[in-house]
């Protein structure tokens, strides 16, 4: 036997036991996985920043849990089953892919998204563009997919040039505004710099997370070092906490 098949098969069993037997798995709904479910996504998108393939292998393992035990309770309510769901994804990743499982011919990556767009929007209906990309989606998160998604039916500019003149030109109208104002081209200014990353195929989410961690690593070497001083932050002046800064900048 296929040892993947063995493995999945030894999980959907044991999910099985745990509803059954386990206090806690009885009681839990969709409703109370979900916070579980987004957390446990969090802890593997960590560790796939990090690059540690021992964090990778137990979070996915995880979701995985999280992934059948949503399966089991659908199976209770008779909505679907887990082999229902498998067979819905396999039917449509051979669907958006006719240049695979059909006759369509393809020139590169780009068409190939093209494609799997068009493809989405037949599926469904008189949904929009747009229409799948989830509202509770983090900010950033979902305006790059939301530009991405609007390039895959053309609206984009006609080069990187053009983004960046509009980001320059939303610069302009953040330094102008005022008031309320002021936070609308803010935003504008974002959603420029989003763009322009997505042209540079930067992904803005991981490059400010990773920010975010060389900013905390620099400020807890100031921390560190206040202590080893017998200081309190507050009593270390700009220039001294700068220093600090700039040697953990360098190691």
């Amino acid at each position: 036997m296929d040892k993947r098949l063995e493995a999945f098969g030894r999980l959907l069993t044991i999910m099985d036991e745990l509803r059954e037997q386990c206090p806690w798995d009885k009681k839990q709904t969709n409703e109370t996985l979900r916070h579980l479910t987004i957390e446990e996504t969090y802890e593997l998108s960590d560790a796939l920043l990090a690059g540690d393939n021992e964090e990778i292998k137990k979070e996915l393992g995880d979701l995985f849990l999280h992934l059948v035990f949503y399966a089991k309770i659908g199976d209770e309510k008779k909505a679907f089953d887990v082999t229902d769901v498998l067979n819905s994804v396999c039917d449509k990743l051979i669907s958006r892919h006719p240049h695979i499982y059909g006759d369509v011919n393809v020139k590169d990556e780009e068409e190939v998204k093209q494609n799997w767009e068009q493809l989405k929007l037949k599926e469904g209906g008189n949904k929009g563009v747009l229409s799948g990309v989830p509202s509770s989606m983090p900010s950033m998160v979902k305006a790059l997919r939301m530009q991405d998604k609007a390039a895959q039916v053309g609206f984009d500019w006609p080069s990187k040039d053009n983004v960046w003149d509009k980001v320059d030109e939303e610069l302009q109208e953040f330094k102008d505004a005022e008031g309320i104002e002021k936070e609308n081209e803010f935003g504008d200014l974002i959603f420029s710099l989003i763009n322009y990353a997505r042209w540079l195929k930067i992904n803005p989410d991981d490059a400010l997370e990773k920010t975010n961690r060389k900013f905390k690593y620099r400020f807890e070497a100031i921390e560190a070092e206040a202590k080893k001083q017998g200081k309190d932050m507050n009593e270390m002046t700009l220039g001294e906490m700068d220093a600090i800064w700039d040697k953990a900048k360098n190691q």
